[in-house]
């Protein structure tokens, strides 16, 4: 299932960026989605189509570094996600994870459930 990547500049009445995933050819690749930049409640209803239309391939890789806007919504989805991708043998890894990411994660105690990677010191 591949979507649109997010487009970066959106307009005041513009629609939520889809994220973006590119289903693996064979069983051994995994599948990438890109979530988008703004995150949260209006998005959600295209990132847990994404999600779901990811969970056929048994390694997914997200790539959170573009998100600049998280909240509660949409990381209750993403453990929701993890747990489903986990009951069925999956794995999840990260490409890169913002600091709206990791900071929204961390402040919520969902860092380690959703296997972001540690923050790198400056």
């Amino acid at each position: 299932m591949a979507g649109k990547p997010a487009a970066r500049h959106q307009g005041k009445n513009a629609p939520p960026a889809k994220a973006s995933a590119a289903m693996p050819a064979n069983a051994g690749e995994a599948a990438h989605l890109l979530l988008p930049a703004d995150c949260r409640m209006a998005a959600q209803a295209a990132l847990k189509a994404e999600l779901l239309g990811a969970l056929g391939a048994h390694a997914i890789v997200l790539d959170g570094g573009q998100v600049e806007r998280v909240d509660t919504a949409a990381l209750q989805l993403l453990v929701l996600f993890r747990r489903e991708l986990d009951a069925r043998g999956g794995t999840l890894g990260w490409h890169g994870t913002s600091d709206a990411l990791n900071e929204a994660a961390g402040l919520l105690g969902l860092a380690q459930l959703l296997n972001l990677p540690a923050a790198a010191l400056a």
